[in-house]
């Protein structure tokens, strides 16, 4: 049986390096996602930003509050990261968007269908990436990862209403920049 959450944390604290790494294992995949979707479709980018927030973490892991999730502590690191690096001048692009691999799909795209999904996800990761970082990191969270407005306002510590309001001035932005698709 694998250890809880809790009990791994304790471990990290108290200076135990398999504890923490497997801490980084159970979250890494998750934290490259969202660095890779809010920071740089550059996967060296994107790897760079997850790396330094597994090291700030290790390093101040004796000053997490059990307070909050551990994931929420993680996922706040890796904003304050991106948002480090956005101010820091460096260029942000998005990740492409998922192929649709749904069931509900059974027949092979057309060509032209094709081209119009790649031109239509260039888009969407332009518009994202072109998005001020606060709008970003709450589009990215709801709307790419999924998560519950309630949680992401948790990981972003903000109060509903404030990622509410972020959300909804992201997508309006975004929707003005994807307004050529909607004529098709």
């Amino acid at each position: 049986m694998a250890d809880s959450e809790n009990a791994l944390i304790g471990r990290a604290r108290k200076g135990d390096e398999k504890a923490f790494a497997q801490l980084v294992s159970n979250y890494r995949d998750r934290l490259y996602s969202i660095a890779s979707s809010v920071c740089s479709s550059m996967p060296s980018e994107a790897e760079d930003v997850a790396q330094e927030t597994f090291i700030s973490a290790m390093k101040h892991i004796s000053s997490f509050k059990a307070n909050a999730a551990f994931s929420t502590w993680l996922y706040r690191i890796a904003a304050n990261n991106c948002w480090q690096r956005m101010r820091g001048g460096k260029a942000s692009r998005m990740a492409e968007l998922p192929a649709d691999t749904s069931k509900s799909h059974p027949r092979q795209p057309s060509a032209a269908e094709n081209a119009i999904k790649d031109e239509l996800s260039r888009a969407v990761n332009e518009a994202l990436s072109e998005l001020p970082a606060e709008y970003r990191m709450a589009v990215t969270l709801c709307d790419i990862e999924g998560l519950p407005n309630a949680e992401a306002a948790g990981k972003l510590g903000l109060s509903l209403p404030a990622l509410k309001s972020r959300l909804h001035r992201g997508r309006a932005l975004m929707k003005k920049q994807l307004e050529h698709f909607r004529r098709h």
